[in-house]
C-alpha cells in the first residue's frame, strides 16, 4: 500500500480542485454570439475529454459563432487524432482575462489541425478560479519558517490557477502543511505566495503531485495573476506585471 493512502483524504469544497469543475445547473449558454465576443485569433485552448483526460493544446487560427479551429502552439508537436462527432471540453481564457469553459463536437482532425463544432459556452461556478493553465516549469517550494527563501526544495509546476496550482516533486510532505512556493512565469517577475497542501497523489514512483491552495489572494492579485496568465496562452510576454500587495 501507498505511504500516501491516509493522506489527503478529504475533500471539501475550498479543496484546489484537481478534477473537473461541475457546471451551476448542468446548462450551456445558448447564445451562441459569446463565442466570438469573447475569445480571438492566438488564444491557447485546452481541449480535454469530458472527464477530464488531457487531449491537446493549440491556438485560435480560425473562429466562427458555433466553431474553432485550432492548430499548435510555436514549439508544438502532433496533435493526437481525435475522433469525428467526439465530445470535447475546452478551456482557455476570454478577452477580459477570465477563465471560460466550452463544450463541442469534432469537425475534423489531423495531426496538425483540430476544428470543432457545434461550440457553446459553459457556466460555471467559481468559474474565475476553476481554469488551470497547464505548464511545466521549474518552482521551488520552502519551509513555512524559510521566510527568507535559504533553502530551495525543487520541483515541478504542472499547472496554475488564481485558486492554487499542482506541484510534482519527490518529497514528501503531510495534509495541511503549510509551505511557501516561488515561481517565475516566463519573463515576469518571481511570485512568492503562502499556501497550503491540500491534496495528494502517488504520480510515479518517487514523485508526488501535491494540490496546493493559495491563501486568499485579494481582488488586485486576482486580476494581475489572470493577465500574466492571459499574455502567457496568447504568447504575450510583458515583464514586471505584479502588485505589491498582499503575498506577492
Amino acid at each position: 500500500m501507498s505511504i500516501f493512502s491516509s493522506l489527503f483524504s478529504r475533500e471539501t469544497e475550498e479543496d484546489y480542485e484537481l478534477e473537473t469543475t461541475q457546471s451551476t445547473d448542468g446548462k450551456l449558454n445558448a447564445s451562441s454570439s459569446a463565442l466570438t465576443g469573447e475569445l480571438c485569433e492566438g488564444m491557447r485552448i485546452d481541449v480535454t475529454t469530458p472527464e477530464g483526460t488531457p487531449l491537446l493544446s493549440g491556438k485560435i487560427t480560425a473562429l466562427t459563432s458555433t466553431t474553432l479551429t485550432l492548430e499548435r502552439l510555436p514549439g508544438g508537436l502532433a496533435f493526437k487524432i481525435c475522433s469525428l462527432e467526439a465530445a470535447v471540453c475546452a478551456s482557455g481564457y476570454d478577452k477580459k482575462m477570465v477563465p471560460i469553459s466550452l463544450r463541442a463536437t469534432v469537425q475534423e482532425s489531423s495531426r496538425t489541425v483540430l476544428k470543432l463544432k457545434n461550440v457553446q459556452v459553459e457556466t460555471h461556478a467559481e468559474n474565475r478560479d476553476a481554469f488551470r493553465l497547464p505548464l511545466s516549469v521549474p518552482v521551488s517550494l520552502y519551509r513555512w519558517e524559510d521566510d527568507h527563501y535559504k533553502t530551495p526544495e525543487e520541483c515541478l509546476l504542472v499547472d496554475i490557477s488564481t485558486g492554487g496550482a499542482c506541484v510534482q516533486s519527490e518529497y514528501i510532505h503531510s495534509e495541511d502543511e503549510v509551505l511557501r512556493i516561488r515561481l517565475k512565469l516566463d519573463d515576469y517577475t518571481p511570485l512568492n505566495f503562502v499556501g497550503q497542501i491540500v491534496r495528494c497523489i502517488e504520480h510515479a514512483p518517487g514523485q508526488f503531485r501535491y494540490g496546493f491552495l493559495f491563501a486568499q489572494l485579494t481582488e488586485e492579485e486576482i486580476t494581475s495573476l489572470n493577465k500574466i496568465l492571459f499574455n502567457m496562452q496568447t504568447g504575450v510576454k510583458r515583464t514586471h506585471m505584479r502588485t505589491e500587495i498582499g503575498h506577492w
